[in-house]
């Protein structure tokens, strides 16, 4: 029985995410990404939860399909750690503003 996990949302270029305001309408106030970013965890914590679900399950032997169970673990290591990375370089990019003199 295979498992449709949705991509994480906000993160992938290709899919439109319904964050971004049109051309011409620019945001300096940085909604757009905490949003983005919001979204992003709720799909990383989303798909943990279903890893940790499946696992729970190939634990106690009520699982009958161990590769929807890896597939859903490696989703979720993939996704935490995309969603690490992105937090890594806003950090990185923080304080490089933060060094630069005035």
């Amino acid at each position: 029985m295979p498992m449709d996990i949705a991509p994480v949302a906000g993160v992938l270029p290709t899919q439109p995410t319904g964050y971004l305001k049109p051309a011409g309408t620019p945001s300096t106030d940085g909604s757009a990404f905490a949003t983005a970013l919001g979204g992003a965890v709720d799909q990383v914590q989303s798909l943990q939860s279903t890893s940790n679900d499946l696992s729970i399950k190939a634990v106690t032997g009520d699982l009958t399909d161990i590769h929807a169970a890896t597939l859903a673990s490696t989703r979720a290591a993939v996704a935490l750690e995309m969603v690490s990375t992105f937090r890594n370089r806003g950090v990185e990019a923080f304080n490089e503003i933060m060094r630069m003199q005035a």
